[in-house]
């Protein structure tokens, strides 16, 4: 997801700096946003001194501090709300006091991960969606104390870089989307689970009768079965809502290394 927005962020004119813990996983990150303009240049959706201009746009460091001089910085580390606070609480001490605090989690609310900083009010969630270069969606999240300055420079951003954004103005667990699609994903996965239908006819069901690209079934093994298990677990927890409860199955599968086309199996074989 990081090199995703680092991606479109430069492509749309930002300096980025792109920033991972270890220098292997810059290289995979630098390497496959090559490999996408690459793509975009063979389909002629980008020329090739665009691409080339955007790549020199973007630099890697394994180094947080080089955050300090930046407008916007876009945290997008996996979904443990620990780890996201110890981010954010070292970035409140580090960049400059006009800098928005950018969010990509797609279920821990805000307001716990503003709550780690000393300035909440420029604190605010931009859930960009996989793949970033290709889904036009930016959900923005408003935490309980983030600033309408926040939110705006926030959309200015989101738009910026071409997406579409739509306003979660109350902090839930989940916000709009990944409850949509967690409620639904537990819910195939529980009548998969019981027999009632297999995962093909109940992705083909979704797919002809409600008129969606991907079935769910496949969009828990595109997204990774084990990251929508984390976002039902949170949501679960924080909402207590039974709908959320993901089925022992989907858990199994979890434990067994089974997560979808990253594992080659999942709901579906790859």
């Amino acid at each position: 997801m990081g090199s995703g927005i680092a991606q479109v962020s430069a492509q749309a004119g930002w300096n980025v700096v792109l920033r991972d813990v270890t220098d292997e996983a810059l290289a995979r990150g630098r390497g496959g946003i090559e490999a996408s303009y690459a793509k975009f240049v063979a389909k002629g959706k980008l020329t090739a001194e665009d691409a080339e201009a955007a790549l020199a746009r973007i630099t890697t460091t394994t180094e947080l501090d080089a955050a300090a001089d930046a407008d916007v910085v876009v945290e997008a580390v996996f979904e443990k709300l620990e780890v996201k606070q110890e981010i954010f609480r070292t970035l409140d001490g580090l960049v400059k006091d006009e800098a928005v605090l950018a969010s990509n989690t797609s279920a821990i609310p805000i307001t716990k991960i503003a709550a780690a900083t000393r300035r909440p009010e420029r604190v605010v969630g931009t859930h960009f969606f996989s793949p970033v270069p290709m889904m036009q969606l930016c959900e923005l999240v408003r935490g309980l104390k983030t600033s309408d300055a926040t939110l705006a420079a926030a959309r200015d951003f989101a738009e910026g870089v071409g997406k579409t954004c739509i306003v979660v103005n109350r902090d839930v667990a989940g916000f709009v989307t990944t409850r949509l699609i967690t409620a639904l994903v537990v819910e195939a996965a529980t009548l998969r689970e019981s027999g009632v239908a297999s995962a093909e006819d109940i992705d083909i069901a979704c797919k002809l009768g409600f008129g969606h690209a991907m079935g769910p079934l496949a969009t828990a093994d595109l997204t990774g079965i084990d990251i929508l298990l984390n976002a039902a677990n949170n949501i679960y927890t924080e909402s207590q809502d039974e709908k959320f409860a993901a089925p022992e199955q989907m858990r199994r599968m979890v434990d067994a290394g089974d997560l979808g086309r990253k594992s080659g199996e999942g709901y579906y074989r790859y």
